[in-house]
């Protein structure tokens, strides 16, 4: 039996944490599917054609991690792969009160799947997709955050953003 980890997540944008846990827990399982989520709650500065190539680029030498989209709740698209645990990160204390939640919530709704929670690297646990977004649309350096595709993609579409601004001023 083949044993498939989902890591459900917005990645807008992925990060340098998203891919540690990421890698990591490919190590736990035999498949581990980053499942990107195609109408997060928040709003997202990437869509998700977009997140999903920005994401496949950045796994493109792991062999067993894929990276798909998926719609509703987590745990039902983790048994819709046949999968028997969902991945998630820990940073910071406040994701532990958060996750830990969700991890309960979902055991209610799915007792047959796992929370695995991954600590983050201790050098990656200042990251998050918000500061990331933050700091690139202020023009800041996110290189040391996110790989070089996801930098450029950022600022494009940061860029983009200003050139409508501008124009909606009518500038």
């Amino acid at each position: 039996m083949q044993r498939i980890a989902v890591y459900p997540a917005s990645l807008d944008p992925i990060h340098y944490g998203h891919m540690d846990v990421a890698v990591r827990a490919s190590r736990i399982f035999d498949e581990l599917i980053v499942a990107i989520y195609v109408t997060p709650k928040k709003n997202v500065l990437f869509p998700v054609e977009q997140r999903i190539e920005l994401a496949q680029k950045c796994f493109e030498g792991y062999n067993n991690i894929q990276v798909a989209s998926f719609a509703g709740l987590a745990v039902n698209y983790v048994r819709s792969v046949g999968g028997m645990a969902l991945i998630r990160g820990l940073r910071v204390f406040g994701d532990f009160e958060f996750e830990f939640r969700m991890g309960m919530a979902n055991k209610k709704l799915a007792p047959d799947i796992e929370t695995i929670a991954i600590l983050a690297d201790e050098k990656y646990m200042y990251i998050s997709s918000s500061t990331v977004r933050e700091i690139a649309e202020l023009n800041g350096d996110v290189s040391q955050m996110v790989p070089e595709h996801v930098h450029a993609a950022l600022r494009l579409r940061y860029a983009a953003i200003q050139a409508q601004t501008l124009s909606d001023k009518g500038g």
